[in-house]
């Protein structure tokens, strides 16, 4: 859900502040009129009917438009294989630990159990085979937002053939540019009505259901923020421990400062970039490592992101009053967040791309699971921006202990 662009504190927060007043002026209405707070929930069918027409073509055009943009160059060395294992391990990492503490704080089904309708069941799984999962037998299914994981890949082919192409594909490189910042565009003017549909979804959703949704949506927030808290604290020194011992977690610490609070303030990975650049400049990280870990880090390595995508796949089990728990559910979770922290970087509202991933892969409702993802991910936006920025920092920390040697530390001290 980030956006990519500095500012000052209040133009950063504007778009969640604005989703918060609005769910906040639903919710009171819903509570103070009811049943009868039904005849507004066209606007949010309104809203939610746009985002799902706009998500088809940004995943086709970003995706392909990323992957035609890369440069053929020493990527695929050693520096690149060490960057891109030190991500996954992250990611992966802080995947396991929000899944445990959700396992440890489980969700009351019965809190959600009457926004159900009797035909909004998951789809079984023998509905659902891995073929389908991934591909489609005819092209005009793939426009289709119930096949969002065959969509990702077939833009993944779009992207590596235009790349291929070399000079003759360039006309086509430049139409996928071309086409990629006006869905942009389209995505952004659809999200200025966020704040409106989104409180005409709560009003709804309280008026009907009552109270009690409240709640259902605190337990995973309280879990999220706690656990997120811990994961910065605890996780991010051992990761700077791991690098270079009790100095590295010292000298982290020291230099995080100013970093932290401009992913506070921006709600931003990108717009971090900058203060990341210099922490790791201060921490005496080389430059051939920290310029190339922080600037890719930023769109695609993401810890917060992942673990808020766990939060919301175990809310919409929940609602559906479904285990997560199965090993296989497990595996596919993780799997699903280390596609969502690379798919969302660079693109405004993102997340959203994930989300709609999570959903089309469980086989969920998408008319009452995006919403939920949605709102959750509105609340817990700035911690895991926190989360994202500073893990570029310890990334870095790490990917120079493996490449410069265990006392990089050491040295680079002495040369001060």
């Amino acid at each position: 859900m980030e956006d990519n662009h500095p500012g000052s504190f209040l133009e950063n927060y504007s778009s969640i502040l604005k989703l918060i007043a609005g769910i906040i002026i639903g919710s009171i209405a819903g509570l103070v009129f009811g049943k009868d707070v039904e005849f507004i929930k066209p606007l949010g069918d309104i809203f939610l009917n746009l985002l799902f027409t706009a998500i088809i073509p940004l995943v086709i055009f970003t995706i392909a438009s990323s992957i035609a943009n890369l440069q053929k160059s020493d990527k695929l060395g050693k520096l690149f294989r060490v960057v891109f294992l030190i991500f996954m391990f992250t990611v992966i990492v802080s995947a396991i630990i929000i899944v445990l503490a959700m396992m440890a704080f489980p969700i009351d089904t019965s809190a959600f159990a009457s926004q159900l309708k009797p035909d909004t069941a998951l789809y079984s799984s023998s509905e659902s085979p891995i073929a389908l999962l991934f591909t489609v037998n005819d092209f005009f299914e793939i426009l289709s937002r119930k096949n969002m994981l065959a969509l990702i890949l077939f833009s993944l082919l779009i992207g590596f053939a235009t790349l291929r192409a070399g000079e003759k594909g360039k006309e086509f490189a430049r139409f996928l540019d071309a086409s990629n910042e006006v869905m942009k565009e389209v995505l952004n003017l659809i999200m200025k009505t966020a704040p409106v549909g989104l409180g005409a979804y709560f009003a709804y959703q309280v008026g009907i259901f009552g109270p009690q949704l409240f709640g259902a949506y605190a337990k995973p927030l309280a879990v999220y923020y706690g656990v997120c808290i811990l994961y910065f604290v605890i996780f991010f020194s051992i990761y700077a421990y791991m690098s270079g011992g009790k100095l590295a977690v010292n000298t982290f610490w020291k230099n995080n400062i100013t970093a932290s609070v401009t992913a506070l303030g921006t709600c931003s990975s990108i717009a971090t970039m900058p203060a990341n650049l210099k922490a790791a400049e201060q921490m005496k990280i080389p430059a051939y490592i920290r310029n190339l870990v922080i600037p890719l880090g930023a769109p695609i390595h993401k810890d917060g992101s992942s673990m808020s995508s766990i939060v919301k796949i175990v809310v919409m089990f929940a609602i559906f009053g479904k285990d997560f728990m199965d090993p296989f559910t497990i595996l596919s979770m993780i799997g699903i967040t280390i596609i969502v922290s690379v798919v969302e970087g660079g693109i405004p509202n993102g997340g959203y791309i994930g989300e709609i991933l999570a959903i089309t892969v469980y086989g969920f409702p998408m008319e009452q699971a995006l919403p939920a993802a949605m709102i959750i991910g509105t609340l817990v936006d700035p911690i895991a921006t926190l989360l994202n920025a500073n893990g570029d920092i310890v990334a870095s920390m790490m990917v120079t202990r493996i490449v410069e040697g265990k006392n990089w530390i050491l040295r680079q001290n002495e040369n001060v």
